[in-house]
């Protein structure tokens, strides 16, 4: 089976989950997805499932988002392969997928076509050139809509020009615990940047996670905005495990991260957000070597198979709260043992 890039931690792992570069694109020749007939939308899938390589070792998996049912879908969610609005209207919206879920491509969704690629740790140029290849691979067969001077076109003004979202889903407990994700958040958006919660966009942060992305798109390069992205997670890392080093000379650190972890490794019932919150402190713990028997990579994976709708997929079944948390503690011990 091919691992999957949530699976594993890479480069300045300890802070940096995971890295997204995402294109919004629109065919020259059809109106926006909002002024689109059944018919249109139709065209737009088969066009694209055409164009994407479907055997050999790197095909792409073609997905009819009618044909999920409702965890599967919700589980892509908690894996950052499609947003939460995707799941919400699945009548004409397609889904192509590589083996290792590191690029997807949501057709019909605010556009025609979102090409998204996904890495784990600090990995913004190469994210950049794996959702870039396949950019470039579509618009030589399908020509995107394209304005010299408005860049490319998209149904949201906000998308104009470059059309890319560029993100890092950051692991903040340390800044959190010091009360400054606030005035970080008010310091970046004047750099053009925005802090959101874990799914993006209106979501809450879980675990301290938070998604720091782009905003603008319009006037500036995507080097640019990549490498201003870049330099400002860089300065947040650093401030962040500086933080982290003044809580490793308070007892009440370590005893916090045992602690955690003895919970995790005992209990018989965990909600979804005691698990995040316990298991944020077990990650910083692992990262800063205080912990020693478990390693970023489990933990990564586990974050992602302890989410609601990925312990729904597992089962093959509708499961009620209750059961889900029974599920959870189970995989829990399973995995931290």
């Amino acid at each position: 089976m091919t691992a999957k890039w949530y699976q594993q931690s890479g480069t300045d792992g300890d802070v940096v989950v995971s890295t997204r570069v995402r294109f919004a694109r629109n065919l020259n020749h059809l109106p926006f997805p909002a002024g689109m007939t059944a018919e249109q939308r139709e065209e737009v899938i088969g066009q694209i499932f055409e164009a994407f390589p479907q055997d050999g070792s790197g095909a792409f998996q073609c997905i009819r988002m009618t044909e999920l049912s409702e965890w599967d879908a919700l589980s892509m969610v908690e894996r950052h392969l499609i947003s939460p609005n995707f799941t919400a209207h699945p009548e004409g919206e397609a889904l192509l997928l590589s083996p290792d879920e590191s690029v997807s491509v949501m057709i019909g969704e605010e556009d025609h076509v979102r090409i998204q690629a996904m890495h784990a740790g600090l990995a913004l140029d190469e994210a950049f050139t794996a959702a870039n290849c396949w950019d470039d691979f579509l618009d030589a067969r399908l020509h995107f809509a394209f304005d010299d001077r408005l860049g490319y076109l998209t149904q949201c003004p906000t998308n104009l020009g470059t059309g890319m979202r560029a993100s890092v889903m950051l692991h903040l407990p340390a800044l959190q615990e010091k009360g400054v994700i606030q005035q970080l958040a008010n310091t970046v958006s004047k750099l053009g940047l925005t802090i959101r919660g874990m799914y993006g966009e209106g979501s809450r942060s879980e675990g301290a996670m938070y998604q720091l992305s782009n905003q603008v798109t319009l006037g500036i390069t995507e080097q640019e905005a990549i490498e201003n992205l870049k330099s400002i997670v860089g300065q947040i890392v650093k401030e962040e495990r500086g933080y982290r080093e003044q809580l490793r000379e308070t007892p009440a650190l370590e005893d916090r991260v045992y602690r955690s972890l003895g919970i995790l490794q005992n209990a018989r019932l965990l909600s979804g957000k005691e698990f995040m919150s316990l298991i944020s402190h077990v990650r910083m713990g692992a990262a800063m070597n205080i912990l020693t028997s478990v390693d970023l990579n489990g933990i990564s994976h586990l974050m992602v198979d302890a989410q609601p709708a990925a312990l729904m997929q597992q089962a093959g079944c509708e499961l009620d709260p209750a059961e889900r948390d029974k599920r959870r503690a189970a995989l829990v011990r399973e995995r931290l043992q």
